[in-house]
């Protein structure tokens, strides 16, 4: 027997009361494309804009997931309610996340003013799943104060974050190689603030060094945002209360300057973009086999007519 589900004004209603269930369900419309997500964003809009987003990325091995633990923590210390997002690659079978909330966060799992969810990128390259902002909105509909958004870190394509957060933190450690081998996937154009990590190890002063030096070959206006670089070791929630103290000044400089609102405007471009790129291939998938399509691809082929005219006659005829 399928599963019923609540009426959407009653779990936006039931979420916003703090209730993780009808989060979760939420976020799991967002994640199957439910036809119910149309409904969903239209009851969660007015209530959204108010948490903090702050991405978390760097390579695999930097310590993400303990940073973002951490991070957790220094906020509840505070009151503010957390929601985290761990997006982790797909399973190659089911499509899931392989790494579950279950599996990581556990000092948090019976707090009810945290609520951790694993999120498949499903094979996309940003290390994000496309879904990612309608489920960021979600939690910041629910009440949230502050979302962690903490990614995959798969190389070059980590900078994908800093579109969709208010906050970008580059995660570095010593130990890693080349330390500032991350720095050259082109983040440096992207972080807000640089955390190097388990810096209780051999090699952290090279670290920061090469970074400081890197980030100051960057062009600051006299008013523009000097990402500070700072030591931590997350294991010990050593460094992270000065972590927190970064992210509000960053925070406050934003708002003060227009900063905040010009990147939550640009989001909202890139989301309403992306999901109208989207119906538009949704509504051209049927194309293929299609008899004007065979009949242009054979002119094409000919030489009869090139490709982008038969493009334009296609377009006409749709």
């Amino acid at each position: 027997m399928p599963r019923r589900t609540a009426p959407v004004a009653e779990m936006v209603e039931r979420a916003r009361g703090g209730d993780a269930r009808a989060v979760a369900r939420l976020i799991s419309l967002v994640e199957d494309e439910s036809p119910l997500l149309r409904e969903v964003m239209a009851a969660l809009s007015p209530h959204a804009g108010k948490a903090h987003i702050i991405g978390i990325t760097g390579s695999p091995g930097v310590g993400k997931s303990t940073s973002t633990s951490a991070l957790v923590s220094a906020y509840r210390k505070t009151g503010k309610r957390v929601g985290v997002l761990a997006v982790d690659p797909s399973s190659p079978f089911s499509g899931g996340a392989l790494l579950g909330d279950r599996v990581r966060m556990q000092d948090h799992a019976t707090d009810a003013g945290v609520f951790i969810r694993s999120m498949a990128s499903r094979g996309h390259l940003g290390g994000l799943a496309w879904t990612t902002p309608q489920a960021l909105r979600v939690l910041d509909a629910a009440g949230f104060d502050v979302v962690l958004v903490e990614t995959v870190g798969v190389g070059q394509s980590e900078v994908e974050i800093a579109g969709m957060a208010d906050t970008t933190i580059i995660l570095l450690a010593p130990g890693m190689g080349d330390g500032i081998q991350a720095a050259k996937a082109g983040i440096l154009e992207v972080g807000d603030i640089y955390v190097v990590n388990k810096a209780d190890r051999d090699g952290v002063q090279n670290v920061t060094r090469d970074l400081r030096a890197m980030l100051g070959l960057a062009e600051h206006g006299p008013d523009a945002w000097t990402p500070p670089i700072l030591k931590t070791v997350a294991s010990r929630n050593e460094g992270i209360d000065e972590v927190v103290v970064a992210i509000e000044e960053r925070l406050a400089w934003m708002t003060g300057n227009g900063v905040l609102t010009e990147r939550r405007r640009s989001r909202a471009r890139d989301e309403i973009e992306a999901i109208a790129m989207t119906a538009l291939r949704s509504r051209f998938s049927h194309l293929h086999g299609d008899a004007r399509l065979d009949v242009l691809a054979a002119k094409v082929a000919d030489g009869g007519t090139d490709p982008y005219s038969a493009a334009d006659e296609l377009l006409d005829a749709l």
